[in-house]
C-alpha cells in the first residue's frame, strides 16, 4: 500500500510532479456545497510507493489556487469542465506524454 502525503500548494505539487517525472495525474470533480455544484477538484499524483493529493475549492467564479474557470448552467449550477482541468494540467506540467485520467475512467 503505498503512503499518501496531502500537498497543500498548486505550486509544490506542479514541483513534485516535476521531480518524479510523473507519468499520470488523476482528477476528481466533485459535488461540493451547495449540492448541485460540481466544483471540488481533486488532483492524484501516483509514484512509486506514494501517492502525493492536492485538493482545490471554488472560489468566487474561479478555483481558489489553479484559478480553474467556474461554469454556470441554466438552472444556476456551477461546475468544472473534464476539458478545462486537462488543459490547465498540460498547460501547466508540460511533461510530454503525460496520461490524465478522470478518477471515474481510471
Amino acid at each position: 500500500m503505498p503512503n499518501t502525503f496531502r500537498v497543500k500548494t498548486w505550486q509544490k505539487f506542479k514541483e513534485l510532479a516535476l521531480e518524479k517525472n510523473a507519468k499520470t495525474v488523476i482528477y476528481i470533480i466533485a459535488q461540493s456545497i451547495p449540492s448541485g455544484n460540481y466544483t471540488g477538484l481533486k488532483l492524484i499524483l501516483p509514484v512509486e510507493c506514494a501517492q502525493y493529493i492536492f485538493t482545490d475549492t471554488a472560489k468566487g467564479d474561479y478555483m481558489r489556487r489553479t484559478e480553474i474557470i467556474i461554469h454556470t448552467n441554466s438552472k444556476g449550477n456551477r461546475f468544472l469542465t473534464d476539458e478545462d482541468v486537462k488543459r490547465f494540467l498540460r498547460t501547466e506540467l508540460k511533461i510530454k506524454d503525460l496520461k490524465i485520467l478522470s478518477y471515474w475512467t481510471a
